[in-house]
C-alpha cells in the first residue's frame, strides 16, 4: 500500500539476470513514462536508474492535493470519479496501480524494440516507509551511492542516471530540489556530503519505519 501523505523508499529490478535499461535511450524514455504516470500523483525527491534496477524517494500527495489535481490540470488525463473517491485503502489501490501502468508501458515499448515477450519486472515492487526527517538524508546518499556499490562506476556523480546533477543545477526540474537542499541546509554542504566515502551497507541496515 502506498498511503497518502507518507514517504516512501520505492524500487525494483528486473527479472532474473535481464537488464531493465540497455541504451541510454531506455533510462530517458524511462523517466518520461514515470514523468506521464508517477509524477502528477507523488513529489519525487531522489532517483536513481541502473541497468538492471532502481530506487525512487517519494512522498505520495494527500488526499486533498489528489483529488484537486484531477479537477485542476490539463496536463494529464482525468480519472474517472476520482473525487468521488473517498477510502485511503482506494486512493492508495490507484497510486499503486500507477505504478503498474509505468512498468507495462515500459515493458511493452522495450519489448517491441528488442523483440522479447513477457515481463520484465519482478511482480512486486518494493515500497519502505520512511517516517523520521533524520533518515531522510542518508537515503538520498544510499540512492545516489548505489551505481558505485554496485560496480557501474568508480565515482557517483559520473554517473548519468541519478538525480544528482538536477538538484546540483539550476535548470527546471519536476524534482523537489528545495526540499532537499533544506535536508541538507545547503547546496555546498550536498555537494560535500557527496564527496564523502558513504557505508551503504550501514545506510540500508537503518530502520526507515
Amino acid at each position: 500500500m502506498l498511503i497518502p501523505g507518507k514517504y516512501y523508499h520505492i524500487y525494483n529490478r528486473a527479472n532474473g539476470d535481464e537488464n531493465l535499461f540497455r541504451t541510454d535511450e531506455n533510462f530517458r524514455f524511462f523517466l518520461e513514462k514515470y514523468k506521464l504516470y508517477i509524477s502528477p500523483w507523488v513529489d519525487t525527491f531522489a532517483y536513481c536508474l541502473m541497468p538492471n534496477h532502481f530506487h525512487f524517494f517519494v512522498k505520495v500527495k494527500n488526499i486533498e492535493e489528489l483529488k484537486k489535481l484531477t479537477s485542476s490540470s490539463s496536463n494529464f488525463s482525468k480519472v474517472p470519479n476520482f473525487g468521488k473517491v473517498g477510502s485511503e485503502e482506494e486512493l492508495s489501490l490507484f497510486i499503486s496501480k500507477q505504478f503498474s501502468k509505468l512498468f507495462s508501458s515500459y515493458t511493452q515499448a522495450l519489448n517491441k524494440q528488442i523483440d522479447r515477450t513477457g515481463s520484465l519486472f519482478q511482480k512486486n515492487f518494493r515500497r519502505k516507509e520512511v517516517s523520521h526527517i533524520k533518515y531522510f538524508q542518508n537515503l538520498i546518499l544510499y540512492i545516489h551511492s548505489n551505481p558505485v556499490h554496485h560496480g557501474f562506476t568508480s565515482e557517483l556523480r559520473s554517473w548519468p542516471h541519478s538525480s544528482y546533477h538536477t538538484i546540483v543545477s539550476s535548470f527546471p526540474t519536476l524534482l523537489n530540489r528545495e526540499v532537499v537542499i533544506e535536508w541538507f541546509d545547503s547546496i555546498q554542504n550536498f555537494e560535500y556530503c557527496h564527496q564523502q566515502t558513504v557505508d551503504l551497507r550501514s545506510i540500508n541496515e537503518l530502520s526507515f519505519d
